[in-house]
């Protein structure tokens, strides 16, 4: 691990609704507002998830992300990008015939999945390796199409956010480091408190830390009420943290947080009262070994022709 902390912010997931809370960011100008506030308020990553501006449903529409990626590289070229690469791995078995896909089925070709990532470069993109059952769903990420998926990213210059859901997903992470498919060293994230995965718990987090690669970086990330404890299990353990409306939209008990940016104040206390220090975006892109970002220029900046 390196001496910063890493704060990212995940800001508006797949799995949210906006039933759950009025403040979720759905159309291109809110995620690129709540992603200036996270970084504003100190964090150094936004995860992004892009939504159909009218109905707050999931989107894979390039270009909605392409809105996003944009203003932000123009409006603060420092911070850190990671695109999700998650949509697009669920399966839902029909009733009456379970070999073919019912409502809610989301399951497609791995490039469909990595198509955004090879098209904008962002600095980074995350790559589940789990197959498990989450919730009455099944989520299908089998190796091969991860290793397709790997591939292009790859190609693509963007560094991977290695998604653990089980102690399996990390046995996968092995033998795609040493087949070649992935690269060292690793950025990883272990995903605690989906039902039928990790739990969020300080011996989970210890279990996974010490099946790492030696120089592997990582994040605990906590979903629901255990959002917080993980920020803190996560920085003791020697990782980085992460909080967002994807992962929880509570501030405290029964408060509902009023967007991004307050739960990554929260989250920015809780490391500062342990002691540690968060990591501007400037530094993370070293300590990820990631390149700096020049600004784009805005119209009114463009040089004239000569």
């Amino acid at each position: 691990m390196t001496g910063h902390t890493i704060l990212t912010c995940a800001l508006t997931g797949n799995l949210t609704r906006p039933d759950q809370t009025p403040h979720l960011p759905i159309t291109p100008a809110q995620i690129i507002d709540a992603a200036l506030e996270a970084a504003e308020a100190g964090a150094a990553i936004v995860h992004i998830h892009v939504r159909d501006p009218e109905t707050g449903a999931p989107s894979s529409e390039l270009g909605l992300y392409r809105q996003v990626v944009e203003a932000l590289r123009r409006e603060n070229p420092a911070l850190i990008l990671n695109l999700t690469t998650g949509p697009g791995a669920r399966f839902v078995p029909s009733e009456k015939d379970p070999r073919v896909a019912g409502e809610g089925t989301t399951l497609t070709h791995p490039e469909a999945r990595v198509a955004h990532v090879v098209a904008l470069k962002p600095d980074i993109c995350t790559l589940d390796l789990n197959t498990m059952n989450s919730g009455a769903q099944v989520v299908i990420n089998t190796p091969g199409h991860v290793r397709r998926m790997a591939a292009l990213i790859r190609a693509a210059g963007v560094l991977p956010e290695i998604e653990l859901f089980d102690s399996g997903d990390i046995a996968l992470m092995h033998d795609l480091l040493a087949d070649g498919t992935l690269q060292g060293p690793v950025l990883c994230s272990f995903v605690m408190g989906v039902r039928y995965g990790f739990q969020p718990l300080p011996e989970s987090v210890l279990y996974a830390r010490g099946r790492l690669p030696h120089d592997a970086q990582f994040t605990a990330i906590g979903t629901g009420r255990s959002a917080f404890p993980m920020v803190a299990q996560s920085y003791l353990a020697g990782g980085h943290v992460r909080v967002g409306l994807e992962d929880g939209v509570y501030l405290s008990r029964g408060i509902l947080a009023p967007g991004n940016a307050a739960l990554v104040l929260k989250a920015r206390r809780i490391v500062e009262d342990l002691g540690g220090t968060l990591a501007s975006a400037e530094q993370a892109r070293i300590d990820l070994r990631l390149p700096r970002l020049e600004p784009e220029l805005k119209s009114s900046e463009m040089p004239g022709e000569t």
